[in-house]
């Protein structure tokens, strides 16, 4: 199954004051976090851990985000963009249904 999901992350988040103040960027780990918490919501199961994640670009405060995800049984991989460039990939595990 493949699915895609904008996320949203608001220009005033206040994860901002603190990663970097200055030339802020979108924490890798709130991307990820993001993500995990809309896939959940989307296919009404849990995540059980993340086996792999790559960072690939930063995204910047208020920047339109995708997640791009395919599940298999027992895991999934993910890719995060904006636009046509990659934020993150990621693979991971998902609790049985």
């Amino acid at each position: 199954m493949s699915e895609r999901l904008a996320l949203h992350i608001p220009a005033d988040h206040p994860v901002f004051a603190g990663h970097f103040p200055g030339q802020p960027i979108v924490p890798g780990a709130l991307l990820l976090d993001l993500a995990i918490v809309a896939i959940e919501a989307q296919l009404g199961r849990k995540v059980s851990g993340v086996a792999q994640a790559k960072f690939l670009s930063p995204a910047l405060p208020g920047e339109p985000v995708m997640l791009s995800f395919e599940a298999q049984a027992d895991s999934l991989r993910l890719t995060l963009l904006s636009g046509e460039r990659s934020l993150a990939t990621a693979r991971l595990g998902l609790q049985a249904a």
